[in-house]
């Protein structure tokens, strides 16, 4: 099984990216919750977003409700994160996860 996250970069405050994770060779993907971690540099990684299989979703950050929309496509497994009025506190690198796999990551940086 491999996760492999894409979409980070650089982007200025207030600016949007779309992440996407892509699933390979992971049967029954559908079947699984998939969610969205982050880390930032000095700080443990967190939880910040998770869509079940039926589509219902939580977003667990309270700085980033609002702004942040996690959603999924069973038809290419993959998920995604739709990150908007991005704030510097955004920075981080982000992960997503599904049943006991991470992918390696993806940076985002958010600065003028």
């Amino acid at each position: 099984v491999q996760l492999v996250e894409s979409g980070g970069g650089l982007v200025e405050p207030g600016g949007s990216l779309r992440l996407s994770c892509v699933a390979s060779e992971f049967t029954f993907f559908r079947w699984y919750d998939l969610s969205w971690y982050r880390q930032a540099p000095g700080k443990e990684r967190e939880l910040v977003a998770t869509i079940r299989t039926n589509g219902d979703s939580t977003i667990h950050l309270d700085s980033v409700k609002g702004r942040f929309t996690i959603s999924r496509d069973n038809a290419k497994d993959s998920v995604f994160l739709q990150m908007n009025d991005m704030k510097t506190e955004d920075t981080a690198m982000y992960y997503c996860f599904a049943s006991d796999y991470w992918g390696h990551g993806t940076q985002v940086i958010v600065s003028s």
